[in-house]
């Protein structure tokens, strides 16, 4: 079977799923009928990851999802509004970690102190606090995958290598230390909606606007997760 097909599939089978009982007061409309057919499906993903974190998140109206399958030069953070249906894309970096060839695109995610890299998996979003980078935000890491999110400072911040004009210099943005660097106005919209509770949920997608699957170039051999969150371990320990 093809990835896209895999893919779409289980999210078709993942948005079907009844929700827990304690979930229905904040439970969201079906998937919105306009958009593309990629912010369909984050809209999909984006119920089954609050699903699966439960009581961990306790604000669901938006949920932030990093695509990292996509090449840095792509806009691929999405705040998925729940509420209004509608899907905002725009950029992020990963950790240098991830890209030691500092070619774009993220070969590797990691969870060990030190390592400079990304983490894949569901974390919540904590408190602003002041750090090197001004304002930032707090992550809680909900998954085995990245549950050293906080010892490690792993957090949302702005860069300056994180903007968009970073790309047209260098066909590319910078890389972090492992955390979710934006510009200064993307920075600032993750800093006033998807802080404070909210989910935040990072993998390998390569979801395309169109639907279809970003191509993994042979130098970023990234392991891609099917998306069939039924036989995903349940979050545990929150």
């Amino acid at each position: 079977m093809k990835r896209r097909d895999l893919l779409k599939g289980t999210l078709v089978a993942g948005a079907a799923l009844a929700a827990p009982a304690s979930l229905l007061a904040t439970t969201v409309p079906a998937a919105p009928m306009s958009g593309s057919p990629r912010d369909r499906m984050l809209f999909a993903l984006a119920k089954r990851e609050l699903d699966r974190a439960g009581d961990a998140i306790w604000k669901r109206d938006i949920v932030g999802i990093a695509d990292f399958g996509l090449h840095s030069a792509k806009p691929r953070f999405h705040f998925v509004n729940l509420d209004r249906g509608e899907v905002q894309s725009h950029y992020v970096s990963h950790g240098m970690g991830s890209d030691p060839q500092h070619d774009g695109w993220l070969k590797q995610f990691s969870n060990t102190e030190g390592s400079n890299a990304t983490s894949r998996g569901a974390y919540v979003t904590w408190e602003w606090y002041k750090g090197r980078y001004g304002t930032s935000v707090r992550l809680g890491g909900l998954d085995a995958s990245n549950n050293a999110a906080l010892r490690r400072y792993i957090v949302m911040h702005r860069a300056d290598y994180a903007e968009a004009s970073h790309i047209s210099r260098w066909g590319r943005l910078g890389r972090s230390n492992g955390c979710f660097a934006m510009g200064e106005e993307q920075f600032r919209i993750a800093l006033m909606h998807l802080s404070g509770g909210r989910l935040l949920f990072a993998d390998s997608l390569g979801l395309e606007e169109d639907g279809s699957i970003q191509p993994v170039p042979e130098l970023a051999m990234i392991e891609r997760q099917p998306l069939d969150l039924l036989k995903r371990p349940s979050i545990s320990g929150y």
